[in-house]
């Protein structure tokens, strides 16, 4: 039996659903339903077929089922592919370990005035002498898990980027391989359900450039027109990110970015067994890749 907390959480994610997304309880549950059938009927896949799961990729698709699927293949297509970034993510792994607890990439407290989830990220704090880019970006992406698992507003009101560039050199970006760059957007972009609508920079040094130019070729049009860059101008941000979100050290109210940094790790810990588990669930790459029509996929509920 839920509790009155849940229940009311739970009510909330409904009405928050319904205004964003149009999303009906019906319908809602019809969708579940014929997604699973279809991820039961993808051989190779080995996709997670749960509610949670499920109903993340449908809000985070808008409940376009031909998106969803879609996003589902090739996210766990990419994870087969890529084990160098899905595999071994142990958040007791002391190499990874390190990277997750220098706090280059965390959710902050709250959400901003529309409800969305601020990651806020300090895209020049590790050593590309050290840090392997791979392991940068699987620790980033356990990050997201976490908080998927933890926020469910997140798939429902989307999600803002602000990011501190400061420290950022032109060896951090000579140490990204474009084959991995390619390799990673495609992977965020078209595998995983989100729904970024701002990215915002701050402290850009003149190695900036470079890096931007390095990912700016693979990104989509509508999210090149949703990138803010503040300069050293905090106030502007601050217009956008609000300071009882921001860490103290960047003029905010929310505690320190250590303290933000410590409740991360720890939400990971707390789904260390998901981690674990979620290693078997990645396709296999020989298989073939399915077809992604609307209408041959709805015909799943009347079939």
């Amino acid at each position: 039996m839920p509790s009155t907390e849940e229940g009311c959480r739970s009510a909330k994610m409904d009405r928050l659903a319904k205004e964003e997304l149009g999303e009906e309880p019906a319908q809602r549950e019809r969708d579940i339903e014929a997604v699973r059938q279809w991820l039961l009927q993808q051989h190779g896949l080995n996709a997670r077929t749960d509610r949670t799961t499920i109903l993340r990729y449908l809000r985070g698709c808008k409940y376009s089922l031909e998106k969803t699927k879609a996003k589902l293949d090739v996210y766990y297509s990419s994870k087969g592919a890529n084990p160098d970034m899905f595999q071994g993510r142990d958040p007791s792994d002391p190499k990874l370990r390190s990277i997750l607890k220098k706090g280059l990439m965390v959710p902050l407290p709250g959400y901003d005035q529309q409800g969305r989830k601020v990651i806020f990220g300090r895209l020049g704090a590790w050593n590309p002498a050290t840090d392997r880019p791979e392991d940068l970006f699987k620790a980033a992406g356990m990050l997201f898990d976490a908080l998927f698992l933890d926020d469910e507003q997140t798939t429902i009101k989307g999600i803002v980027q602000a990011n501190d560039m400061t420290g950022l050199t032109l060896a951090h970006v000579t140490s990204l391989p474009l084959p991995l760059v390619k390799r990673v957007l495609k992977t965020w972009q078209d595998g995983y359900p989100l729904r970024p609508k701002a990215v915002h920079y701050v402290y850009t040094p003149s190695a900036f450039d470079a890096l931007f130019n390095l990912f700016k070729p693979f990104m989509r049009e509508k999210m090149k027109k949703r990138i803010h860059i503040h300069g050293s101008d905090m106030d502007s941000l601050q217009r956008s990110v609000p300071r009882e979100m921001l860490p103290q050290e960047y003029g905010g109210t929310a505690g320190t970015l250590a303290s933000i940094t410590e409740y991360w790790v720890g939400r990971i810990d707390h789904h260390r067994s998901w981690f674990l588990q979620d290693e078997r669930h990645c396709a296999d790459p020989k298989r073939q890749r399915s077809d992604f029509s609307e209408g041959s996929f709805r015909k799943l509920e009347f079939d």
